[in-house]
């Protein structure tokens, strides 16, 4: 495992909740990325509690988050060290009630 990937590996094992975005919880710099943050406050997810890794502030991660997770786009949603998805699979996940029960078993 490369040296980008085992530090994805320990944001997303040691981290109950971890968004890789563009920009910051506080500060979106994409509207998927705003929107997956909106998604996650509606579930009731506090921003304070939330793990966010900002993709363009390092080259090597926004190329490896895509690679650990077989992903091709970013926002990227972990719980509890397993990839959820992107923003729209978060969507469809909280209209159905799934995202709820998945961030609130915890």
């Amino acid at each position: 495992m490369s040296d980008t990937q085992q530090r994805i590996d320990d944001l997303v094992k040691n981290n109950e909740i971890v968004l890789f975005m563009k920009g910051s919880a506080s500060f979106p710099m994409c509207g998927f990325s705003g929107r997956a943050v909106q998604i996650l406050q509606a579930c009731g997810v506090e921003l304070k509690t939330l793990k966010t890794v900002n993709v363009l502030d390092d080259a090597d991660i926004r190329q490896g988050i895509k690679e650990y997770s077989q992903w091709p786009t970013i926002p990227q949603l972990y719980v509890r060290g397993e990839f959820i998805g992107g923003s729209d699979i978060m969507m469809e996940m909280y209209e159905s009630g799934e995202l709820q029960k998945a961030l609130g078993a915890r």
